[in-house]
């Protein structure tokens, strides 16, 4: 087999089938022939973010991407925040207790407004909460919060949340994005919106009230598709900066909120462009076009940590990328066949070949850091006989044909080149696909895949967010489970991890869990890897966390 720099150097001349066309527009696309590296540098306080991909929703109960959560985390707060270390401290809640196994007190800041000018209180965390697990809102990050049975309001600023269940994580759920608090203004407005569209003659009160009473399934049905619009186009949350404006495909810009409960963020506004090149984003810090390149391929490293008007933020991740294999479709739905091709994959020569020796092999699912994670789980290692051994046994001697489907990323698009080549050795014909961004999502959401490359960030540091929305029968599509995987013992050690409270019984079934996932195989674990940030020298205070979310609240742009 050839050496993978030598396929990499190949890559440039692959033909990959570029599907979907028709899921973007033209402003989705940079015009032929345009730099995007000339035009006037970014000055003042104004800072300037290239991104290799749009965002995909303004609504923190919308999609689960990093390129919006980038977005969100400044216009939204929670209740509680993960510092650098991944510890909870408080949001807009100031403190809480744990009244029983079961129910959760929670004190709220009572000095906070949402953009539009309307007071934060337990209304609105009560509003928030509802929306999300609203099953008309279809909420891939209702698995966060589904098991939250009630909460009230007690009174203006105190909210009690019960949940079916004691759930260990639940303060660092809370932190999470799909926590953000919306406005209960907008999210009225939301609803209304919805119904109106769907011809129902109701106002948003009374479809609470229905909804309430357990009867709101029809109408439920009827606003689904229509939920969400409003929010996407009114992001109004508690944030140190709010929108500007918004023009999809190109950018996204927020200014700073002077009226923010906390220290008010020095920058005056924050632009995130997008740059689909990984050349033109470097370009751009370098002549100070824009003052961070976001998603920079290792490859690229040194010359921006060397670089005279750059510098390198390295951060080790909890994040995990993989192949995921669509286990309903033939002959993907034989464990022997996705063993096969796992044991086929070298995953140190991917590190080493694509990502320069950044990262580290993944095992299975969880990161080292993450609560649950088992050093002694032994995953699938680079084994091209017992490659073929299974896949005979599989029935497939004679080899098979199938896709593989990835975005524009360059690191992956080396990936899928390199598995086109090493599946050949054991007589699987691969085709490479490249899909936009957002059709990507969206189509692997659907199912229409036999094998796809992605990656996922366990951002809560628990055992159960970087396994139950990816594994469980109930996470198919959207939520995290694009491998559509239902396996009854999975779905029992996950349900098991999450209602067990004694911090040794989890770590025993997330083992468990573990090591059972190594034979199930719905995906090939590749590695861990670290997250690099391209910046121009004169910005300060800028910092990457373990979930690649970026923290902007400091940041100065000196001369």
């Amino acid at each position: 087999m050839k050496s993978l720099k030598q396929l990499l150097a190949l890559s440039a001349v692959l033909f990959l089938t570029l599907v979907l066309a028709a899921c973007t527009s033209d402003s989705d696309v940079q015009p032929e022939g345009e730099d995007s590296a000339e035009g006037t540098p970014a000055g003042g306080q104004d800072l300037v973010i290239s991104e290799m991909s749009d965002i995909v929703s303004m609504d923190p109960h919308g999609n689960n991407d990093v390129p919006s959560s980038n977005v969100r985390y400044n216009l939204y707060d929670g209740l509680t925040v993960l510092n650098e270390d991944m510890e909870v401290e408080p949001g807009l809640a100031t403190e809480w207790e744990q009244v029983d196994d079961t129910t959760w007190s929670f004190t709220l800041r009572d000095d906070v407004t949402f953009h539009d000018g309307t007071q934060f209180n337990a209304e609105a965390v009560v509003a928030n909460l509802d929306r999300v697990l609203d099953p008309a809102m279809a909420s891939p990050r209702m698995f966060l919060y589904e098991m939250i049975t009630e909460v009230e309001a007690v009174d203006e600023f105190t909210v009690e949340i019960t949940t079916e269940y004691p759930f260990a994580p639940l303060l660092a759920h809370l932190a999470h994005d799909g926590g953000g608090m919306i406005s209960k203004d907008v999210i009225d407005a939301d609803y209304q919106q919805a119904l109106d569209a769907a011809g129902e003659d109701m106002t948003a009160e009374e479809y609470y009230e229905l909804r309430d009473s357990g009867e709101a399934e029809e109408v439920q049905d009827a606003i689904s598709s229509e939920l969400g619009t409003y929010v996407t186009e009114n992001p109004v949350g508690t944030g140190a900066f709010k929108l500007q404006e918004r023009t999809p495909g190109e950018q996204v810009v927020l200014e700073r909120n002077d009226d923010y409960y906390g220290e008010a963020a020095t920058l005056d506004t924050v632009t995130f462009k997008v740059v689909p090149e990984t050349a033109s984003r470097i370009a751009e810090i370098e002549s100070g076009t824009s003052h961070i390149a976001g998603t920079v391929e290792s490859s690229n490293a040194d010359r921006i940590a060397n670089g005279a008007e750059t510098a390198l933020d390295e951060t080790e991740s909890m994040s995990l990328s993989y192949i995921g294999f669509n286990t309903e479709k033939e002959p993907l739905n034989d464990p022997k066949v996705r063993q096969a091709i796992s044991y086929a994959i070298d995953r140190e020569e991917i590190i080493n070949g694509v990502y320069d020796g950044v990262g580290i092999p993944a095992q299975g699912p969880l990161a080292p850091g993450v609560f649950g994670y088992d050093e002694n789980v032994e995953g699938i290692s680079y084994d091209i006989e017992k490659a073929k051994e299974l896949l005979a046994e599989a029935g497939y001697e004679d080899g098979l044909d199938l896709s593989i489907w990835t975005n524009d990323s360059p690191e992956r698009v080396n990936t899928a080149v390199y598995l086109q080549e090493s599946l050949q050795e054991i007589g699987i014909n691969l085709t490479v696909e490249q899909l936009e961004w957002g059709a990507y999502l969206e189509e692997t959401a659907a199912g229409n895949h036999d094998m796809f490359i992605l990656g996922w960030s366990t951002v809560t540091g628990d055992a159960d967010y970087g396994t139950y929305p990816l594994f469980h029968s109930s996470m198919h599509g959207d939520p995290g489970n694009r491998s559509f995987l239902s396996d009854d013992k999975v779905d029992e050690l996950l349900e098991a991890g999450r209602r067990e409270a004694d911090e040794e019984a989890r770590l025993e079934i997330y083992s468990e869990l573990q090591n059972h996932l190594v034979d199930v195989a719905p995906m090939a674990y590749i590695h861990h890897q670290n997250y690099l940030t391209g910046m121009n020298s004169n910005v300060q205070n800028f910092w990457v966390d373990a979930q690649g979310i970026y923290h902007l609240d400091e940041v100065t742009i000196g001369e």
